[in-house]
């Protein structure tokens, strides 16, 4: 009599269909290579594209405080916008940070306007610079300067509202740091060459980008991958035609054109 064979349950299945999918370490290995191989020559591109990129000490904001107010302004607008509402925050505050966090927050609104979404950021600056107060008893950050990176992220990160793309955006932009902030043309374009995964968020692109690069390129990839998105990759129609990194491009190589 024929032994009767057991169907595999689903567990069994699931477990079957996962193990299949595990990559060896040396497959894995290969794959991060291949990757630092194609981000090293897309940037090399890149540069000879758009120019070579250079953090430069006294470009940015210097207060560290007002770097973070700037940043949060700067969420869903544009760098004009929020830079004009920026300084109008300055100019109808001129005592300092410590009359935004104890304003009242209708003022604090009304002088941002001109970046938009006024109502939403205006508490969620108040709301920083009281973790600010809290923290330090004065709302001022400069004594952080002599913290290393890790310790820097992760105060930032503690405060509301401050994701890792402000925190790296403070260590880069404002501090000089090798820090890379995903913003959406970042994680766009990286997406579509392919340097990060498809199911790779914002979030964890900081990390997986990040360790494609040696620390000190990480200020020119973060403004050419910008620079990018904004003049040919767009997030609608982008213009492949003109693209020097198209033959670098995944998303360009399974696209179907007419």
């Amino acid at each position: 009599m024929p032994t009767k064979v057991q169907k595999p349950g689903p567990v069994e299945r699931s477990l079957r269909a996962s193990s299949a999918v595990v990559k060896s370490p040396r497959a894995v290995k290969r794959e991060d290579d291949r990757r630092r191989a194609k981000a090293q020559a897309v940037e090399s591109v890149l540069t000879s594209f758009y120019g070579p990129r250079v953090w430069t000490e006294g470009v940015y904001i210097s207060d560290l405080v007002g770097a973070l107010v700037a940043t949060i302004l700067s969420q869903n607008t544009s760098d004009l916008n929020s830079g004009r509402a920026y300084q109008s925050l300055k100019a109808a505050f001129p005592g300092g940070w410590e009359d935004v966090r104890t304003a009242p927050v209708n003022l604090v609104a009304d002088a941002i306007r001109a970046g938009g979404l006024a109502n939403i950021k205006a508490p969620r600056i108040q709301v920083v610079l009281d973790c600010v107060h809290d923290r330090f008893g004065r709302t001022d950050l400069d004594h952080i300067r002599d913290w290393d990176d890790d310790a820097i992220r992760d105060l930032l990160r503690s405060f509301p509202g401050v994701g890792a793309k402000t925190a790296a955006c403070v260590l880069m932009f404002n501090l000089g740091r090798h820090a890379l902030a995903v913003d959406t043309h970042v994680h766009r374009v990286s997406g579509r060459l392919g340097l990060i995964g498809p199911k790779v968020n914002a979030e964890k692109a900081h990390d997986d980008l990040a360790a494609l690069y040696e620390p000190e390129q990480l200020y020119s990839v973060h403004v050419h991958l910008i620079e990018h998105g904004r003049q040919i990759c767009h997030a609608r129609r982008p213009e492949c035609g003109r693209c020097p990194v198209s033959g670098q491009c995944d998303w360009f190589r399974n696209q179907k054109f007419d």
